[in-house]
């Protein structure tokens, strides 16, 4: 990295997806948003992989060096999240060593193409080197990057019928007249029927065309693009131990990929009669639904496959290539109504005659309430690194959580369970989620080790759980101290450590609840209660 960084110092000046910055000791989080935005949408009008905003450095080149921490920078990956939409965030953060002194590396995106990334609402650009709102022209440029082209309908010169596997057209004519069951299918020879079915444009070969229906040898007709979904299934430990690859026509693949899947039965531990006695471990729908819009939403001008990885520990795992257009599986549950714009239109519309998708935003939906309904984890969505991964567990995780959905008399709403999903699994919340869940008292704790409040597990009948997670609060903890100091008159950090921490809630680090415990030695110190005596600690008052 500083054979990089070296290159962009020898860059005479500042340009519209480089910036240098001082911030020796932080940035302020409003103008790091705005900075962000600029320089993603500017990379996008450059057609450039990336920009840099260096932290550490002056305009002048000057090393300053940058005293921002990993806690500092987590808050600020945060706050990019939270604030901008489409969804993004840094690629990577680097940290180089200059002169003796720290220099922050922050390498942005560049805006998804149609997409222009904004910041609290507001798109912002550069004008030069200087920070000013996107203008019309530039916002337009990229909003009709994927207007004025959908790769998907664009016809592929020199491909005729007889480059479609004829297995894939009478399994196309099967699920159309599925879902127009009055039409007359059956007298119209092949040229009409792809008309109709919007496979091919006015009787010619489409990218669409040889995706759904190509033979193998077909797939060349749209490269750079691939035509590839692969299954790849590894064990417990990560390790791969089989694979296949599944290429043209991918209507009759996906079906092959389906029945690669070992769907075990999942039995669940006895519990009366709150659980089933045994379930699939995935729905069909689900498995599907993530495979048919990977699909349907990969970006194939970037030349990546398909992946599918399949675990033996009961997870499987979804991967196509490029940005979550809606920006947030939460809105998408959310809102529960069609997406107004669609990365692959014309393909898009094609697979929904063939009943492959549907277009009225209730599919990731449903595979939540799928999910949900088994008492599983729900669906994980990574949009990181240009790409939407889906994870879905297909067994229960936390007996705990399961237990908890299946008892609840709260009637919590499927958006409360999405995030009280996230506080089980740990994942960071948003500051917006954080404030909805508080303001319903949902969740109790400080951020960002949260755990569900005790309203909802008395309700559900997880007292002790709860109070497992709270642990004990300050003044029991201080009066163990001082029991022990009266006792004993004198002790170390490790004396009270070994005393205290299997006491602490769970959802505290080790780290955190050794920082905990300092904490309420210094209080007792500042009340005069006791007081430092080398690396040992006793009583400021004389014992009674």
């Amino acid at each position: 990295m500083l054979n990089l960084l070296n290159a962009l110092l020898r860059t005479n000046a500042e340009t519209e997806i480089l910036e240098f910055k001082t911030a020796e000791q932080g940035f302020d989080k409003n103008k790091l948003g705005q900075y962000f935005s600029a320089l993603s949408n500017e990379a996008n009008l450059a057609n450039k992989e990336c920009a840099w905003l260096i932290f550490g450095i002056n305009d002048k080149h000057k090393v300053f060096g940058t005293k921002i921490t990993d806690r500092t920078l987590n808050e600020y990956k945060q706050e990019i999240a939270s604030n901008t939409s489409p969804t993004s965030n840094f690629i990577n953060t680097h940290r180089v060593n200059v002169e003796g002194k720290q220099v922050l590396m922050l390498q942005i995106p560049p805006a998804p193409k149609g997409m222009p990334v904004d910041w609290k609402g507001h798109c912002y650009g550069r004008n030069g080197s200087s920070l000013s709102a996107l203008n019309n022209q530039e916002r337009e440029r990229i909003r009709l990057q994927n207007y004025v082209s959908d790769w998907s309908e664009k016809v592929v010169e020199h491909a005729t019928i007889d480059d479609l596997f004829v297995g894939a057209i009478s399994e196309a004519r099967k699920q159309f007249k599925v879902k127009n069951p009055t039409l007359k299918i059956e007298e119209w020879n092949d040229i009409k029927f792809l008309n109709k079915a919007k496979i091919t444009s006015q009787g010619k070969i489409t990218n669409t065309t040889i995706l759904l229906l190509g033979k193998p040898e077909s797939e060349h007709f749209i490269k750079p693009a691939v035509a590839k979904i692969t299954w790849i299934l590894k064990d417990r430990d990560n390790i791969e131990k089989d694979y296949e690859h599944f290429g043209c026509p991918l209507l009759l693949s996906v079906n092959q990929v389906y029945a690669k899947i070992r769907n075990l039965k999942y039995r669940y531990l006895p519990e009366g009669t709150l659980f089933p006695d045994e379930v699939d471990q995935f729905d069909p729908f689900i498995i599907r639904e993530a495979l048919n819009n990977c699909i349907a939403h990969q970006d194939y001008t970037l030349g990546g496959q398909i992946n599918l990885v399949e675990r033996e520990d009961g997870i499987l795992i979804f991967v196509n290539s490029g940005a979550f257009i809606p920006g947030c599986v939460e809105k998408v549950v959310a809102a529960d109504a069609p997406e107004t714009y669609y990365r692959n239109p014309f393909l898009a519309s094609a697979m929904v005659g063939l009943g492959m998708i549907d277009t009225i935003g209730s599919g990731i939906k449903k595979m939540f309430v799928l999910q949900k309904d088994k008492f599983f984890p729900l669906p994980s969505y990574n949009l990181d690194n240009n790409q939407v991964k889906v994870k879905i567990i297909g067994k229960v995780v936390d007996i705990n959580y399961a237990r908890k959905l299946a008892q609840s008399k709260s009637e919590l709403t499927l958006q409360e369970i999405i995030l009280l999903d996230k506080v089980v699994k740990g994942v960071t919340l948003l500051n917006a989620e954080i404030k909805m869940l508080r303001g319903k008292g949902l969740i109790e704790g400080r951020k960002p080790n949260f755990h569900i409040s005790s309203s909802i597990a008395e309700s559900i009948g997880e007292k002790p759980s709860y109070i497992k997670h709270k642990g004990i609060d300050n003044e029991y903890c201080q009066n163990m101290i001082l029991k022990f100091l009266d006792k004993f008159e004198v002790g170390n950090r490790q004396d009270f450590e070994e005393m205290l921490l299997d006491k602490l809630p769970d959802v505290l680090s080790q780290q955190q609840k050794r920082n905990k415990i300092r904490n309420n030695l210094q209080s007792l110190k500042k009340q005069k209660l006791i007081e430092p005596q080398g690396k040992l600690w006793k009583m400021s008052k004389p014992k009674n």
